[in-house]
């Protein structure tokens, strides 16, 4: 019965109410897409993040703008951050992360033929080429763990 009213309630209040009540009571996430990188030889592009805690190295990345599709973001971010395109990319893997509250995308990719990655925003300090048996010994345990996932033919895309 309780059910039944309360259905009847909610469908019959204001699109509003109802927008507003969903806000107030579901969680929020920010999204971020997140590049496994490789040349023509196979190294891993990446970047050395002026914000990023720790030494700064990193796959590259970032926010997704209002509206904007996972992808599309990931290749603003890198024509912004570094002056690439890329030819392909592939769906590696979602996940949540609980602290920050986080959905992260990661995309295996492979940049344009020719194109060079350099610094082009203040956000970055360096940018380096990588073999995967040779990462700088700073890199995060998390940020190994999904390039060697991406270059093993991907994790679960949906873990």
């Amino acid at each position: 019965m309780w059910k039944k009213l309360l259905g009847t309630l909610w469908r019959g209040a204001p699109k509003r109410v109802r927008r507003w009540s969903v806000w107030l009571a579901e969680p929020r996430f920010m999204v971020t897409v997140g590049a496994i990188v490789l040349d023509e030889g196979g190294r891993v592009l990446l970047l050395q993040h002026e914000f990023r805690t720790g030494s700064g190295w990193g796959i590259p990345g970032g926010f997704l703008e209002r509206g904007e599709q996972p992808l599309e973001a990931l290749r603003r971010e890198l024509r912004e951050e570094v002056g690439i395109e890329l030819d392909a990319a592939e769906l590696v893997r979602v996940r949540t992360l609980s602290r920050p509250q986080q959905v992260e995308i990661h995309f295996r990719c492979r940049m344009r033929a020719g194109a060079r990655a350099e610094p082009r925003s203040m956000e970055i300090n360096s940018v380096g080429w990588f073999e995967a048996t040779a990462l700088p010994p700073e890199l995060s345990r998390d940020q190994r763990r999904i390039i060697a996932d991406a270059l093993a033919g991907g994790a679960n895309p949906a873990e």
